[in-house]
Order: C-alpha cells, then sequence, then structure tokens
C-alpha cells in the first residue's frame, strides 16, 4: 500500500489587522512564529506580545531577579527587531505555571484591552514531535489562550473586569494561530529580509542563549531560524514559510 501522502499547509489568512502574541517565556516568539511577525509588521499589520512569565527561571547560573531584569530587556529588543512595539509581561512564576482561572483571567483581561482578532501563542500539545515532551509551562500558556478568547467574548466570566467600564466583552478573535505546534494545518510565506531581522531577533537573547551554551550565538541563531522553515516549505510549494496550527473561530 502506498504510503498516503502528507497534505500541503494552507496560506495563513490576511484579511486582519491587530494580533497578540501569548507566550509563556521571553524567547518563544523566537523560536517559533517571529518571521511571521516580521513579514506581517512590514506589510503594516499591528502585533503586540504578552510574555506570561519574565523567564527568571532560564537560566541556571545567574539569581532569578536578575534573571528576570534582563530576559525582559533582551525580549524588548527582540520584540523591536521584528516591528513590535507594545510589549507587556504578567507575573506568572516561571517553571510553575498551572492551567485554571487565574490564568485565563490575566489572559482575557489583555484580550479585552488590545482586541485582536488573531491570536498567536505556543505549542500547547504534550509533545513537540514523538518522543520529545513538551515543558508544564507551553502546554498550559497555550491551553489558557485557547480557553481565555472564548471567554473574552463572555460577559459574565470574569465580570468583575467589566465594571470600570474600562474593559469591555471582545468576542471578536478570528483565529488562533499555535506555533511549533506537532499538527501545523496552514503556513505563513515570508520573504529574506523577515528571516533576516527574525534571526536578529533570536540573537537578542544573547544572554539566554550564552546561558544555554552557545559559543556562537550568531551562528545557532541562523541555524535555528532557518531550519524551522524547511518543514514548512515542504508543505508550502517549496518557499520558505512558518508553520501553524489554525484554530477558527
Amino acid at each position: 500500500m502506498a504510503a498516503e501522502e502528507t497534505p500541503e499547509l494552507e496560506p495563513m489568512p490576511d484579511d486582519w489587522r491587530r494580533a497578540l502574541a501569548v507566550v509563556a517565556h521571553p524567547d518563544d516568539m523566537e523560536y517559533g512564529g517571529s518571521a511571521a511577525v516580521a513579514e506581517w509588521t512590514a506589510a503594516g499589520k499591528e502585533v503586540a506580545y504578552l510574555l506570561v512569565t519574565r523567564g527568571e527561571a532560564g537560566i541556571d547560573g545567574l539569581e532569578p531577579v536578575e534573571c528576570a531584569a534582563l530576559r525582559e530587556t533582551e525580549q524588548c529588543e527582540a520584540a523591536h527587531a521584528v516591528g513590535v512595539e507594545e510589549v507587556r509581561f504578567l507575573d506568572h512564576r516561571d517553571g510553575v505555571l498551572e492551567e485554571g482561572p487565574g490564568l485565563r483571567a490575566d489572559i482575557t483581561a489583555v484580550l479585552r484591552a488590545f482586541r485582536p482578532e488573531l491570536v498567536l501563542t505556543i505549542n500547547h500539545h504534550d509533545t513537540w514531535a514523538p518522543g520529545s515532551w513538551n515543558t508544564p509551562d507551553h502546554r498550559a500558556v497555550g491551553r489558557g489562550v485557547l480557553d481565555a478568547v472564548g471567554d473574552a467574548g463572555n460577559r459574565w466570566i470574569f465580570a468583575d473586569q467589566l465594571e470600570s467600564g474600562d474593559l469591555q466583552p471582545w468576542g471578536g478573535v478570528r483565529w488562533v494561530a499555535v506555533a511549533g505546534s506537532p499538527r501545523p494545518t496552514h503556513a505563513a510565506a515570508v520573504r529574506e529580509r523577515s528571516v533576516d531581522r527574525a534571526v536578529g531577533s533570536l540573537l537578542a537573547h544573547r544572554t539566554y542563549l550564552t546561558g544555554l551554551g552557545s559559543s556562537d550565538p550568531e551562528g545557532y541563531a541562523r541555524s535555528v531560524v532557518h531550519g524551522g522553515l524547511v518543514p514548512a516549505a515542504e508543505r508550502h510549494g517549496g518557499s520558505r514559510a512558518v508553520a501553524f496550527e489554525l484554530y477558527s473561530r
């Protein structure tokens, strides 16, 4: 019996104006979707980032308080490299995130404030690929995002957020796109300039990359970004692309 062909990835929707990326740690977007973000901001779309933690548990040789300050600074530089001007941080603890109403409420409040049409997040599945276990923070945030998108439009969920009148329900999210998913369905084509900007974005995390033991952060960043585009290209007509698993609302 012939092996079943892997289906082509559909193009990502383009008829939106505003997107919010919600991820667990500084560097999550840079390991996943930053080349696509660079492409979108260059086209005039508005993208903001929400970091649920400050990544304070990410570097073994640095105390959490010092690490958090450095990683926050590097994340802002990384975002600016791909045209993202607004970066927000929540204060959940790195490494011990839990699914539940508290996380959903905090994400919901930002969704109601920013009012995006597209929401980006990181892989929420148990694995990255067969035999490669995902981390609890990624799983918790990804699933929390999917739930919070529904919560944001329901005025009876987290209704206390609406009492001051500054926030209103937001049911205008049309898609949630998951970067790094082992089950991609769509892809965003990216040009060379966007790839270069994505490399610079990951390289902005120089302290973190050095903490991981990289003796050549620039070469490592280039290898990671370019390598991440290959699987999508194989299912997207051979063109460089960032893959996403897309949920429609």
